[in-house]
């Protein structure tokens, strides 16, 4: 049986692999995983790439009725890959695989994260601010201010 923090390590290990796949970081996260699921073996590295792809596949365009239940599945899927490889290494050789799963996980986070301070809104995509029929947009980014240009007309002042 793992221990809580191991299992935590797990199921985030299984968010990530969801998370990276269709993502530019995807080819290199999924090498990753083969390798440390496959333990040095090239066979089970082969076999570990395969169902990789086929979850990548599977979230590639679920129904969107289905998306979620999808994604779950996934996760839930690759979570006990990596408690299943938790638990069949001990001492030394289980601190060495949960800390380069860990490591693995944390570089995952690192290239997904969004954040916002007081007042912000974080976007992990496009945004796309528009004004029409008289109202006022404004976008600001870190020391940036973008908005709507003063209206042209005969110098004030």
């Amino acid at each position: 049986m793992l221990e809580d923090a191991l299992v935590a390590l797990a199921t985030a290990g299984g968010t990530a692999v969801v998370q990276a796949a269709g993502t530019q970081a995807w080819d290199a996260l999924r090498v990753r995983v083969a390798r440390l699921l496959g333990r040095g073996d090239a066979e089970r590295e082969r076999v570990e790439l395969e169902r990789l792809d086929r979850t990548a596949g599977a979230l590639e365009a679920p129904p969107p009725s289905e998306a979620e239940r999808v994604r779950l599945r996934q996760e839930a899927s690759w979570q006990t890959r990596f408690e299943a490889l938790l638990e069949d290494v001990a001492g030394a050789e289980r601190e060495r695989v949960a800390a380069e799963l860990r490591a693995l996980v944390q570089e995952q986070a690192a290239g997904c994260a969004v954040s916002a301070g007081d007042h912000g809104v974080a976007v992990g995509g496009s945004v796309d601010v528009r004004a029409d029929h008289g109202s006022v947009a404004a976008l600001r980014v870190g020391d940036v201010t973008v908005g709507n240009p003063s209206q042209p007309g005969p110098p004030q002042g």
